[in-house]
């Protein structure tokens, strides 16, 4: 894995981290589905164990060999691990990391409302939910009742959205979900 010390917030590689909106990341970046931002060790060590795959790092420097040397190993040798001290790094993204270390990741191909439902015996809506922080609690929750599926529709916040992800603690990678295109009532 490369080790990138950056010394500028427009060092190549790192617009990624800061500059690009939830709907840019969402829509415009690599990828036909986008990308999304994941918070700390434990949530992306749970990303990861659900086979998300990751695009880069953002790592706080005295992190690498700390709290994220995991981490870092476990993404492999092409993922980029952009570091540097923590000012810089909370100027580049807007707030200081938690726990000292950021994810980019690809999102992945969603399935079918029938596809995620297969099976599913207890299936939580979330309908026009707009709160990150509200989502990623409903994930939380749903996970800690055994809950078997999610769908949301798409008045709904995003759930890969990173303060949804963070609130969930991972939760969103362990729960089947997808978003509804069909009115409630055709459930």
């Amino acid at each position: 894995m490369p080790i990138i010390e950056i010394t500028s917030l427009s060092h190549p590689g790192v617009e990624v981290f800061g500059n690009l909106t939830e709907k840019q990341l969402r829509h415009s970046y690599e990828s036909d589905n986008g990308i999304f931002i994941v918070e700390s060790p434990k949530v992306i060590s749970r990303a990861l164990d659900a086979g998300y795959k990751p695009l880069a790092l953002l790592c706080e420097r005295k992190h690498v060999d700390g709290d994220a040397a995991e981490i870092i190993s476990r993404c492999g040798s092409d993922v980029p691990v952009y570091t540097g001290d923590r000012q810089l790094l909370a100027s580049l993204t807007g707030y200081v990391l938690t726990r000292g270390v950021l994810c980019a990741m690809h999102r992945p191909d969603f399935k079918s409302v029938e596809e995620v439902c297969r099976g599913a015996r207890r299936v939580v809506v979330i309908d026009g939910v707009v709160d990150a922080v509200n989502v990623g609690s409903i994930f939380r929750s749903a996970a800690a009742l055994g809950i078997d599926a999610v769908l949301l529709t798409r008045t709904s916040c995003d759930p890969l959205n990173r303060r949804a992800v963070r609130v969930s603690m991972g939760s969103v990678f362990a729960i089947p979900w997808t978003w509804m295109d069909c009115p409630l009532s055709d459930l």
